[in-house]
């Protein structure tokens, strides 16, 4: 698919009938059908920055993006910087999103339904790990906030700020929650740290009476999936054709931003104070890959997503008490983002903002894996039943070959390097995928220093006979719109000679392709993660609220946390 990239300058000059088309872009269910409705009317496929604001580029040049069949024009040219008056028309495409946006989409919120709750279940099973709990609770101990945010499966009450870390850590810790790959890779409900901190805050706060947050608004569940599915697609939509991974920086920087986006809505602030907001979430400094790539992979990639939630509604809260914002931060010559981050490139845009990225979210729900080798565990899982019909173990096994997309080679290939932690573990394929051959098992507890798989001398020997080779069509396929398939396919060779038929697996259960076989499953994964917090009757009251879709949408968000506050953590 071609691309017009967007410019400014062209902003200047666009055709009303392309800002026409754009703004009935904005008011049609996002879809990859409406984008291709937009285009009929050119002679060439063109791809829409998220609102007319955004309209337009006049400089095209046709490359290639690197790893995706898709090409993409951009200008060769740096960006140039809006007037002194006027911020990024990026930033005011999020603001003009967030603020005037109406959501109409069943299917989001009831995917978001979904997400919100296999999130908090995420959240809670994360709290059996001890280096996830040491991270948790109030700075000073004994700390309790009046009306504060209470932080699910623990009894601490909290400042927004902090409890949105506390909830971002829990959420983001075993890289369970849900899933979204591009050009850029991401875990967008890691922003119900942020949403869900404010929103039970401010609730709380209002209730009480006395001083008033953001217009005394109190919040419902339905809120609260509302803020997700625009969080998601401010995410979402950032992250179809801009790589930040390429230049170093990890994608957390777009939950910040995405969080500030929203959390400024929640909190009461206008249009304007928005495009302050997210401005500052820009000149933020941000995070780099480091703690994601051996030598120095590490927790920090566990707990970075909380940082992020945290410093959104940390700088949403200053612009509240009155600080202004950087119009062009992203564009300005030197000191822009562009300039010292982003190879001096602008962004570029697939679609308009709607609420595609909620309608299309990938679910983890068979391991707790990093999502490119979700398909790689589920083939080895197949393969180890024609293994036992043949008599064989992982024993057999000579080496085996996972034909694979190009983002799994760049993210999880580690065949040689060593495995020193948790960290390393969960973020390598073969390890993974020669724990699911040893022990026909892929569980959170498998990463850990001293666990069976960790300490299996099979599994290191076989990891390290595991191969992964690049198949371009996997990457186009990849990439492509209409399908964002995650492949991979293993071949097995035994020691006897014998080499097993390829199994291929191309969308994971959590794909959209596979939802309506998945939801069942996204249930009793949730129900299996909050059953050790609580007896088996609230246990059952959860899952029904869960399942009755009305009654948990109009439920005050503060009485639904109440839900998962305990007396102690587990």
């Amino acid at each position: 698919m071609s691309a017009l990239s967007v410019s400014r300058h062209a902003l200047r000059n666009s055709s009303r009938s392309l800002s026409a088309q754009a703004v009935a872009a904005r008011s049609a269910p996002l879809c990859s059908s409406s984008v291709r409705q937009l285009s009929s009317n050119s002679c060439f496929s063109t791809t829409l920055a998220p609102t007319s604001s955004v309209l337009a580029r006049n400089t095209i040049s046709r490359q290639n993006r690197a790893f995706s069949s898709t090409p993409v024009a951009m200008s060769p040219e740096p960006a140039k910087p809006a007037s002194a008056n006027a911020f990024d028309p990026e930033i005011s495409a999020m603001a003009e999103y967030i603020h005037n946006y109406n959501l109409d989409s069943d299917l989001a919120i009831d995917t978001a339904r979904l997400v919100f709750l296999d999130t908090l279940g995420c959240g809670l099973k994360a709290l059996e790990f001890p280096q996830c709990k040491k991270l948790l609770g109030p700075v000073v101990p004994g700390t309790v906030v009046p009306n504060g945010t209470r932080v699910p499966g623990t009894p601490y009450v909290l400042d927004p700020v902090l409890g949105a870390f506390n909830i971002g850590a829990m959420i983001r810790w075993l890289d369970f929650n849900d899933c979204w790959l591009a050009a850029e890779w991401g875990h967008p409900s890691d922003n119900l740290g942020a949403i869900l901190s404010v929103a039970d805050w401010m609730t709380r706060t209002n209730k009480a009476g006395g001083d008033k947050i953001g217009n005394g608004k109190t919040f419902t569940v339905k809120d609260v999936l509302e803020g997700m599915v625009k969080a998601h697609e401010i995410q979402g939509c950032m992250a179809l054709e801009n790589s930040f991974n390429k230049v170093g920086l990890d994608h957390v920087v777009l939950v910040k931003v995405a969080s500030t986006a929203v959390v400024s809505k929640m909190l009461g602030l206008n249009e304007a104070q928005t495009r302050d907001a997210i401005s500052q979430a820009w000149v933020d400094g941000q995070s780099m890959r480091t703690y994601r790539h051996s030598p120095n992979t590490m927790s920090r990639k566990s707990w970075a997503a909380g940082d992020a939630c945290e410093k959104a509604v940390n700088l949403c809260l200053k612009v509240m008490k009155g600080e202004g914002g950087l119009p062009t931060v992203l564009s300005v010559p030197t000191w822009g983002f562009y300039d010292v981050n982003f190879g001096k490139k602008p962004f570029t845009f697939q679609r308009p903002y709607g609420s595609y990225v909620m309608e299309n979210v990938l679910f983890k729900v068979s391991y707790p894996a990093e999502f490119h080798s979700q398909t790689a565990i589920e083939a080895a899982k197949r393969l180890n039943v024609k293994l036992r019909s043949l008599g064989k173990t992982a024993e057999d096994i000579e080496e085996v070959t996972n034909r694979t997309h190009e983002a799994c080679v760049r993210i999880i290939d580690k065949q040689f390097k060593p495995m020193d932690n948790f960290a390393d573990r969960d973020h390598c394929v073969q390890y993974m995928v020669s724990t699911m051959f040893v022990f026909d098992r892929l569980e959170a507890g498998d990463y850990a220093d001293d666990s069976e798989a960790a300490q299996s001398p099979l599994v290191e020997s076989l990891r390290q006979r595991i191969k992964c080779v690049e198949d371009p069509q996997f990457t186009a396929d990849y990439h492509d719109p209409e399908k964002r398939t995650i492949s991979n396919a293993l071949t097995v060779k035994l020691k006897d000679g014998t080499v097993l038929e390829e199994e291929v697996v191309e969308a994971p259960l959590g794909h959209r392709l596979r939802r309506d076989e998945a939801k069942p499953e996204i249930m009793s994964k949730y129900e299996r993660h909050i059953g050790p917090h609580f007896s088996p009757e609230h246990v059952k009251k959860l899952v029904e609220l869960g399942n009755d879709a009305e009654k948990l949408y109009a439920t005050p968000v503060d009485e639904y946390v109440d839900l998962y506050v305990t007396k102690k953590v587990l």
